[in-house]
C-alpha cells in the first residue's frame, strides 16, 4: 500500500484510494489555494476515467486537516474582493468535482477544520476525527459569511436554528460535541486519525463501487426529494444493481456462505 507523500501533491495510491490534501505545515496549515488547483485537476482525471479510484480521502498534511482561509494573503490582495472571488470559485469547483466523480469520501480530521476546512468536513460521507479536534465556523472573527457550502450543508446536518447559532456565535465545537452533532463518524487517538481514515477509505475502495456510489447519490439526493419520490430512486436503483457483476458476485457469494470478490467482479 502506498501512501500519500509529504510534498503537498495529490496522489493515487494502489489500494484505489485518492488522497487530496487541503493544507501544508506552511502559513499555519490554511487552505492551500495551488493544492485546490492540483485537486480540480486529479478530480477531472477521476471524472474522465482517466484515474481508476474508489474513494478519495481528504486531509491535510501538517498538524491541522485545515484552519481556514490564508487571512495573511486576503489582506495582501491588490483587489480582495476580487481574490476572494477567484479563491471560493476555484474552491466550489473541487467541492462540485468531489459530488462529479460520484465516490465516497473520507476525512481525516486532524486538529483544527476552521472556516473553508469545517465546510470540507461537511462534504464527507465519513469524518474520522482526533480527540483533539476541533471545527469552527470562523467567518465572523474577519467580519466575513461562509462558503464552501457551510450554509448549505450545516443547516441541513443540525437543522436551520442551530446552524445558524453556530456559525453567528463562531462556536467552537469539540469532538465530543461533533460526534453528538453528527458531523464526524468517528473518533480515535489523534495519532491514529490518518490511518484510521486511510483504512475506511480503502475498504470503501476495495468493496462494491457501484453499491457506494448508489448509497452516496441516493442519500444526498434525499434532501430534495419526496418521499415517494426518494422510494422510486431505491427501487431503480436496487433493481439495477442487481444486473451488474458486483451486484451478481455478492448475491451469489452470500447464498454460497464466501466472501464476495468485488474487486474480480469489476
Amino acid at each position: 500500500m502506498t501512501s500519500p507523500s509529504g510534498s503537498g501533491q495529490n496522489s493515487i495510491a494502489d489500494n484505489g484510494v485518492l488522497t487530496i490534501p487541503l493544507s501544508t505545515s506552511e502559513n499555519g496549515t490554511a487552505l492551500d489555494h495551488d493544492l485546490l488547483l492540483a485537486a480540480t485537476e486529479k478530480l477531472l482525471a477521476v471524472t474522465r476515467g482517466d484515474i481508476d479510484a474508489g474513494a478519495i480521502l481528504l486531509c491535510g498534511e501538517g498538524r491541522n486537516f485545515c484552519a481556514g482561509g490564508n487571512v495573511a494573503r486576503f489582506a495582501a490582495a491588490d483587489d480582495r474582493a476580487q481574490y476572494l472571488r477567484g479563491l471560493a470559485d476555484d474552491m466550489h469547483q473541487v467541492i462540485t468535482l468531489l459530488y462529479e466523480t460520484r465516490l465516497p469520501v473520507v476525512a481525516a480530521v486532524t486538529g483544527w477544520a476552521a472556516g473553508a476546512g469545517m465546510s470540507f468536513v461537511l462534504h464527507s460521507d465519513i469524518a474520522i476525527a482526533g480527540t483533539r479536534t476541533r471545527m469552527r465556523p470562523a467567518y465572523p472573527g474577519i467580519g466575513l459569511s461562509p462558503d464552501g457550502g457551510m450554509s448549505w450543508l450545516l443547516p441541513r446536518a443540525v437543522g436551520p436554528s442551530r446552524a445558524r447559532y453556530i456559525i453567528m456565535t463562531d462556536q467552537i465545537l469539540d469532538a465530543e460535541r461533533l460526534l453528538d452533532l453528527g458531523l464526524v463518524s468517528e473518533i480515535v487517538e489523534d495519532d491514529a486519525v490518518r490511518t484510521k481514515a486511510l483504512e475506511v477509505a480503502a475498504g470503501l475502495a476495495a468493496g462494491p463501487r457501484g453499491s457506494m456510489t448508489a448509497i452516496r447519490t441516493l442519500v444526498h439526493d434525499s434532501a430534495t426529494r419526496s418521499l415517494r419520490d426518494q422510494l422510486d430512486a431505491e427501487a431503480r436503483s436496487i433493481s439495477t444493481l442487481s444486473a451488474t457483476a458486483e451486484g451478481v458476485e455478492g448475491v451469489n457469494a452470500f447464498v454460497a456462505k464466501r466472501a464476495p470478490d468485488f474487486r474480480g467482479a469489476r
